[in-house]
């Protein structure tokens, strides 16, 4: 079924100032409904992001959703996915968006692009990437550098977009402005840049901004022409409250589950809870999509983290009790969601695909190799020595580890203090680990031995950068200096970045450090990884970074989807800079560690 548009004269339909549309867009609103083919419509949405979810999977997670019974895949656009390097887009491989949203509509579901430059999505720097952020505070405003930039993006990005709009064939039924901006500035001039870089470049179909349930963050998140959506948990008569009567009721983010930050724990929310809001809305009349339909996982070192008394960074997995999880498993929420979504389709939804195999379980040794410090210390030198330290963007570094090392002369009895340390480091006096610093514990510590000369060396780690609020594009590594008895400042810094393939360095094991395990496999399946008596580690699959582990959990192993692995021989590094275990453990199922209620508002 293809629907037509009223005209743009008709109410609901706002063209940006200025813009002349030749084309009517599909989805539009008026007398607060959405309106398709001359009908009032719904959009039943669910959020399901490409780079959460391995591209041979892709297929298989839309027909999971399709047969939910959603109608439409929300999906953000992750800048810094496309542009790590300033000036080299891509949008091949794992970055071919246009290759997701035509799979998409093959699958016969409509697409919600969010490509706002910031995306939140727990995501690293909220989706901006570092270079930009390196250079530049006034993110989200109109500020010529940052707006430059943006225009870059969008001129590489929204091209390839428009001939996928349903005007065009395509399966492109909506484009979002801009994300929750109403929770973070008041630059008018931005928002219309915003709205106005999406119609100039040939962006014809239905404009959204999407905010929170209050009068403030709705009136300073939306722009003239495009229509105002809602993120919340459970806050349906709120927005009933709060939307112009004229507008249709949207939310564009109704939060089924929550992501986690390590150290927490896992967050829940039972079938009959998120349903229970899904009815409310559909019932008032509105349009939904739910966050996540299907959360994926944060591979690599993509995880953000969000700053409350000090940083909260995000674990691997985005799973978020999804109602297809992280795997593509289906549970009860999906069935709640099914049954809900049914009576606005005709005929029977399809049904979804069968289980995925997966592997059987097993354990194999796994074998020191390098020693933290030695193979912190072989990692080749980067630029030249600094009077202060380098932070991660003045290195062009984005994620990971830096390695900072100087000459220091130790009085008897003295503390070594970090001023801004972002955010963890592994301190050596001479080789000898004396100590772990972390931002918002214990930045200072005491120095052992009496006075002498010595090489310092701190092996910095990024957490994640914060995705949500004033501090996203903070800077990574130390920001300010690192001092002597909190006096007397450490001059002559060296730097080291360690880079984010598999380490291959060998040399003296160690109790932390380097590790390599195989792992024998006669059919490639999915599979989850544990690393009892791990500490805190890193960990590549056939030199494919998968993400962190952490003992203070909550999630306990890590995806290993099926198109990572090889039949045969396959090869586990674990990079730990705490402790490392004994064993790699191959799981036939997830474990996301103890868990907490989550409801939402």
């Amino acid at each position: 079924m293809r629907w037509s548009e009223p005209t743009p004269a008709q109410p609901g339909v706002r063209p940006a100032a200025g813009v002349t549309m030749n084309q009517t867009p599909t989805i539009s609103w008026r007398d607060g409904h959405l309106v398709r083919d001359g009908e009032p419509y719904r959009i039943l949405a669910g959020g399901l992001h490409y780079f959460r979810v391995h591209p041979d999977q892709w297929a298989d997670r839309l027909l999971r959703l399709r047969a939910m019974g959603a109608n439409t895949v929300d999906t953000y656009v992750a800048w810094n996915f496309h542009e790590q390097v300033e000036g080299e887009f891509r949008f091949d491989g794992w970055q071919d968006l246009e290759a997701f949203v035509r799979l998409a509509g093959d699958v016969g579901l409509d697409v919600y692009l969010r490509p706002s430059p910031y995306i939140c999505a727990e995501w690293s720097n909220g989706g901006l990437p570092a270079w930009l952020t390196a250079r530049t505070a006034a993110v989200r405003a109109a500020d010529p550098d940052y707006l430059a930039a943006v225009d870059a993006w969008y001129d590489a990005l929204i091209p390839r977009m428009v001939p996928l709009q349903a005007v065009n064939g395509g399966p492109i039924v909506a484009v979002q402005v801009e994300n929750e901006y109403g929770s973070f500035g008041s630059d008018r001039a931005y928002m219309e840049h915003q709205r106005d870089a999406l119609r100039s470049r040939g962006i014809v179909e239905l404009l959204t901004t999407a905010d929170g349930t209050t009068s403030d963050m709705q009136v300073h998140g939306s722009v003239p022409g495009a229509l105002p959506t809602f993120t919340f948990g459970t806050g349906v008569a709120l927005a009933e409250q709060l939307r112009d009567p004229a507008d249709a009721l949207m939310c564009s983010e109704l939060w089924g589950g929550w992501f986690d930050h390590w150290g927490e724990n896992h967050h829940v929310r039972s079938a009959e809870s998120m349903v229970g809001t899904v009815d409310e809305l559909l019932a008032a009349g509105g349009s939904v999509s739910v966050y996540m339909a299907h959360g994926g996982t944060n591979f690599g070192l993509w995880a953000g983290a969000n700053h409350g008394e000090t940083i909260e960074p995000t674990i691997t997995s985005y799973d978020s009790d999804a109602p297809i999880g992280e795997a593509g498993a289906l549970g009860a929420k999906f069935d709640a969601l099914r049954a809900s979504f049914a009576p606005f389709h005709d005929g029977e939804l399809p049904q979804p695909p069968a289980p995925l195999p997966v592997q059987p379980a097993q354990s194999v040794a796994l074998e020191p190799a390098v020693g933290l410090f030695e193979f912190a210390a072989s990692l080749p030198e980067v630029g030249r020595v600094t009077p202060l330290p380098q932070t991660f963007e003045q290195l062009g570094a984005g994620e990971g580890i830096v390695v900072y090392q100087a000459r220091i002369d130790v009085p008897d009895g003295a503390t070594l203090d970090v001023d801004g340390l972002h955010d963890r480091a592994v301190v050596f006096l001479d080789g000898e680990r004396i100590g772990i610093l972390q931002r918002g514990g214990d930045v200072s510590l005491q120095l052992p031995g009496g006075a002498r000369r010595g090489e310092l060396t701190l092996v910095v780690e990024n957490l994640g950068r914060i995705n949500y609020g004033p501090l996203v594009g903070e800077h990574k590594g130390i920001i300010g200096g690192v001092r002597i008895n909190n006096r007397r400042l450490v001059h002559g810094w060296r730097h080291r970045v360690l880079p984010l393939d598999a380490p291959a360095a060998t040399g003296a094991p160690g109790a932390d450090g380097v590790a390599r395990a195989t792992i024998e496999v006669d059919t490639p399946a999915d599979a989850w990884l544990a690393f009892p008596g791990g500490t805190k580690g890193m960990v590549w699959l056939n030199g494919f970074l998968l993400g962190r582990y952490w003992e203070i959990g909550p999630q306990e192993t890590l995806f290993a989807p099926a198109p990572l692995w090889r039949a045969g021989a396959n090869d586990v590094v674990v990079l730990d800079t705490d402790g490392l275990g004994t064993t790699v453990e191959v799981r036939d199922q997830p474990s996301f560690g103890r868990t907490e209620e989550f409801i939402g508002s």
